[in-house]
């Protein structure tokens, strides 16, 4: 019998890109599926814009396996999941993905996974005691200049993440075979993307709770905003809805609490503490344990950490090496980027870096932190301070594109300013923000800068 991981990564290498004429993420895309539709969707679901793989059921199987503990006992029910699936016994297919999670919640620690060799994170005195943050550096910018870099910020997002959503969920092999290179939009780009709600979800918390804002605050801004979650972030939410709120919203009925969800949010706190290190990683602490626990939360320091710093710092390598020493250096996490590190400081490409890097991450899930990571670290690692070579770098590294993209894509915004970032890369969504998040359904990139940069001045 086949583990979970083995199932979940073949299915990723087998799978061939094949580009969408449009986008289908749009106000329709938060609709709810039926009952029927969404226990068949715990199986086998495909991503929306690209195509890519998701096979939900099993990856939080593999999820639940990275984080030490042993799932065999509900790895022996995927025989019986597939029988059920394909004959289309939504039935029995319901009671054993019940009887699934059952299982996960109930697995017990695996000794003998490396797992256990690192310490755990729970809270942010724990980052605390390792890690010795840095001062606030002054920023010498006037409130033009600062607006300038957080407007050109959020357009390296936006487009950042647009590009991802067109190839997410594949491998390297695969999208060298389908594109060849990737240069730019592979069509039509939109700024539809359930990623960025929750940035948004932190910004309005920010906005009405200043300095003073909790994990409470932000949560309530997902219940009464987002309309759309999956994964780690919609089991954080239906916690959330029974009134089970931070930190236990992420850690309980969650397997895929380490996946790249809180990771995927990190730069919209750097973006509100510029220059300050610290309060950028206390934020992001305080805004992924919603949905997250320990080195998944750690992902979400190691995005605010670039973003904080990318306002203070000059050259995306020293930016990139100064965010990952202030990782707490024991962490499974810190041992991602400095493996990255070591393959990008070895290798004279960044495909031979990260083919190590694809290698060493095999087992994990193409929507977990930590290849994710990885790829950002190689991407940064080779771009040459390059806009335009580090969103090829990444779009190719494949994994959870959208979410590196668009994180990483940031930095260069808030670094340079607009100079960095070319007008193909601006142009196609003439300064329009569109969302399913209420409120902000139809806006300006103009108004979200705006109103980052009055955050940003709260603190």
């Amino acid at each position: 019998m086949k583990r979970a991981w083995e199932i979940t990564t073949a299915a990723k290498e087998a799978a061939v890109p094949h580009l969408k004429p449009k986008a289908v993420r749009g106000p329709a895309f938060a609709e709810q599926p039926t009952p029927e539709q969404a226990i068949r969707k715990q199986i086998s679901d495909p991503v929306a814009d690209s195509g890519g793989p998701q096979l939900q059921l099993f990856g939080a199987i593999q999820a639940v396996g990275n984080r030490g503990r042993d799932v065999r006992a509900a790895e022996a029910l995927i025989p019986a999941v597939w029988q059920a699936y394909e004959a289309g016994d939504d039935v029995e297919l319901a009671k054993l993905v019940a009887q699934t999670y059952a299982l996960l919640e109930q697995a017990p620690k695996d000794p003998q996974s490396p797992y256990w060799s690192y310490p755990e994170y729970r809270n942010f005195e724990d980052l605390l005691a390792e890690v010795a943050f840095p001062e606030k550096t002054p920023l010498s910018l006037s409130d033009d200049e600062l607006f300038e870099r957080l407007h050109a910020g959020w357009q390296g997002q936006i487009a950042g993440a647009a590009v991802g959503t067109m190839v997410e969920g594949y491998c390297t092999p695969q999208l060298k075979k389908a594109f060849g290179t990737i240069d730019g939009f592979l069509r039509q780009p939109t700024t539809f993307n359930d990623d960025v709600l929750y940035e948004l979800a932190f910004l309005e918390a920010v906005l009405k709770r200043g300095r003073a804002v909790t994990s409470a605050d932000i949560a309530l801004e997902w219940v009464g905003r987002i309309l759309y979650t999956w994964g780690a972030e919609r089991a954080a939410y239906q916690n959330l809805q029974r009134g089970l709120f931070p930190p236990e919203s992420g850690r309980q009925q969650n397997p895929w609490a380490e996946w790249i969800g809180a990771q995927m949010r990190g730069t919209i706190c750097g973006m509100v503490a510029p220059g300050d290190p610290a309060e950028a990683a206390r934020l992001a602490f305080l805004d992924g344990q919603i949905s997250a626990v320990n080195n998944a939360i750690l992902g979400e320091v190691f995005n605010a950490l670039l973003a904080s710093l990318a306002f203070v710092e000059r050259g995306i390598r020293p930016l990139l090496q100064r965010a990952a020493s202030l990782i707490p250096p024991r962490s499974e996490y810190a041992s991602v980027l400095a493996f990255a590190l070591e393959q990008c400081e070895a290798a004279d490409s960044w495909e031979t870096a990260w083919e190590a890097c694809r290698a060493k991450y095999r087992r994990y899930n193409w929507i977990h932190t930590y290849p994710n990571a990885a790829a950002e670290v190689v991407a940064l690692y080779f771009c040459g301070d390059s806009f335009d070579a580090c969103m090829s770098i990444i779009a190719l590294c494949g994994e959870d594109v959208d979410c590196n993209a668009g994180q990483i894509g940031t930095l260069f915004g808030l670094m340079y300013g607009y100079p960095a970032l070319a007008p193909r890369w601006t142009e196609p969504f003439h300064d329009g923000f569109d969302s399913f998040f209420r409120g902000w359904e139809h806006t300006t990139v103009t108004h979200l800068a705006q109103e980052t940069l009055r955050a940003a001045k709260q603190f």
